[in-house]
């Protein structure tokens, strides 16, 4: 394959990490694409959120009730963090497993509970996706957030049934999806219709798995927050001991809470829509909204089967569809390809770009939820399970809707979100956040020369995607200004990124 142009590294690491840097393009050229993966597949894990957190005493008794800490520790890994396909990963796995953490109830130290969620995400991220499920169907936070730590058998006196929450999401929402499913995506029709892939008995059989687990406070109490990153135990008198049925196979009766939770694992794992359902939203977080049936075909090949006989290997679905022609070939793009970047990976491209650091390693960038102010989305910070945005998003009475496309990420996109994006980063790229800062030195020899300022943030932020026209338009604005000292250069860089990064060739990445 031959050398990536600048540009061309620059589009894949839009889609490979959490930001193209100078340094970074100039790697993708010199190793290839393939090599580059490689390297980040074997990068080491840079520490975890949770041991930052007690770094900087957030357990103390103090944080108990507080979210606090829980911010920063994530912009912190997701803007310096090394293994930046390894972040943009786990970022894609938070907004498919969702939790949140303003649903982190019934304990304390909800902002840990948040880290650990993070970190358990981050620790699978490169490994197998079945693993992956019963990682989540174990951990505190995911009890805590769908509502089945605690959960108990059915009360035949009383009438309780046991909690259903997580067994109807870990079915609709992170494996196998409402609708059955052909390799490529697209819905197998029966006389012209599209069949459910589960009902309610199917919820009511699976949720008797979830029941019996609780946290695990063996030798520690809740004055600590260490029992939220334990996996959760079984408290065998909660745990139903019947047999349960669900997606036509059925968990024996008598088998301990571990042993019933690995067999529902399993007949989950099996169903042939995983591989099409996840593999389809991977795709639509790294590279384009509405792939093609024969590029969801071949990256679910590949999660079926590595090429060694491994199911859900992350790693090589991964490599295969971010190497996929559809993704690497220009040729792909048109008017439908590529997707609108999330307002979180816009800042945190910016930041990289442009070495964003805390002096301090304070990281205090708080909460970007609102989106008249702010990002209107924030790590962790989703208003629901079903994420800031659905992967079937279709904004209502658009030539998107008249085309059958979707749209998932203008979800978040109105009239408010718009101009609160574009002030709060006017703010971010003049004055930073507290001592959370840009460093613009590679762009000061450029500043004087509004040609060649735009054409290196172009590269570097866009992919050179800014088309003449709109680059006229911004050099036309920054030549109006003033470039005859310090300040004069450095506004000329503020207005120039403010720009470029409202346009709406930045803002599609394709």
């Amino acid at each position: 394959m031959p050398t990536p142009t600048a540009n061309a590294a620059s589009r894949f690491l839009a889609q490979a990490s959490m930001g193209a840097t100078r340094a970074e393009i100039s790697r993708v050229q010199n190793q290839g694409y393939s090599a580059w993966i490689d390297s980040q597949l074997a990068t080491p894990r840079s520490g975890t959120r949770w041991d930052w957190l007690v770094e900087k005493g957030y357990n103390n008794a103090t944080f108990r009730n507080s979210e606090q800490g829980f911010d920063a520790c994530a912009w912190r890994k997701l803007i310096s963090a090394p293994d930046t396909l390894r972040q943009r990963v786990t970022l894609a796995l938070s907004e498919i497993c969702v939790v949140a953490i303003s649903g982190l109830v019934g304990a304390p130290w909800r902002g840990f509970s948040a880290a650990a969620y993070l970190d358990l995400l981050e620790e699978h991220a490169f490994g197998n996706y079945r693993n992956l499920l019963a990682a989540i169907s174990t951990s505190a936070p995911m009890g805590q957030y769908l509502t089945f730590r605690g959960n108990v058998k059915q009360n035949t006196t009383t009438g309780a049934l046991p909690d259903e929450n997580y067994a109807r999401e870990i079915m609709q929402l992170f494996s196998i999806g409402l609708i059955q499913l052909n390799l490529d995506g697209t819905p197998k029709l029966v006389n012209g219709n599209p069949q459910e892939t589960y009902s309610l008995s199917d919820i009511t059989g699976l949720a008797r798995v979830f029941t019996g687990w609780d946290f695990d406070l063996t030798g520690t109490t809740k004055d600590t927050p260490d029992f939220l990153r334990r996996p959760m135990l079984q408290v065998a008198k909660r745990h139903e001991t019947g047999a349960s049925t669900f997606l036509g196979s059925t968990v024996a009766a008598g088998l301990s809470g571990a042993d019933a939770l690995k067999a529902a694992i399993d007949i989950i794992y099996a169903h042939p829509n995983v591989a099409p359902f996840i593999s389809r939203q991977l795709i639509q977080k790294l590279v384009t909204s509405n792939p093609s049936p024969a590029y969801v075909a071949r990256v679910a090949s590949v999660f079926n089967n590595d090429g060694r006989g491994v199911k859900g290997n992350l790693a090589a679905v991964v490599k295969a569809l971010l190497l996929d022609p559809e993704a690497r070939n220009e040729s792909s793009i048109n008017a439908s390809y590529g997707k609108l970047r999330e307002p979180m990976l816009r800042m945190i491209g910016w930041a990289r770009a442009y070495n964003v650091n805390s002096a301090s390693d304070a990281w205090a960038i708080g909460n970007t939820s609102d989106a008249a102010t702010r990002l209107g989305q924030s790590p962790l910070r989703s208003p629901s399970v079903f994420n800031f945005y659905r992967p079937g998003y279709v904004p209502p009475n658009s030539a998107i809707a008249k085309l059958g496309l979707v749209a998932p990420e203008f979800q978040l996109t109105n009239e408010s979100s718009v101009v609160g994006y574009v002030n709060f980063m006017q703010r971010l790229i003049s004055k930073g956040i507290g001592d959370v800062l840009p460093d613009y030195s590679s762009l000061l020899p450029l500043a004087a020369n509004a040609q060649n300022l735009l054409a290196e943030i172009n590269q570097v932020l866009a992919a050179g995607q800014l088309g003449s026209s709109t680059l006229g338009l911004i050099r036309g604005a920054l030549d109006t200004m003033p470039a005859n000292s310090q300040n004069a250069l450095n506004n000329r860089i503020y207005a120039a990124l403010t720009m470029v990064m409202a346009a709406p060739e930045y803002l599609i990445q394709q």
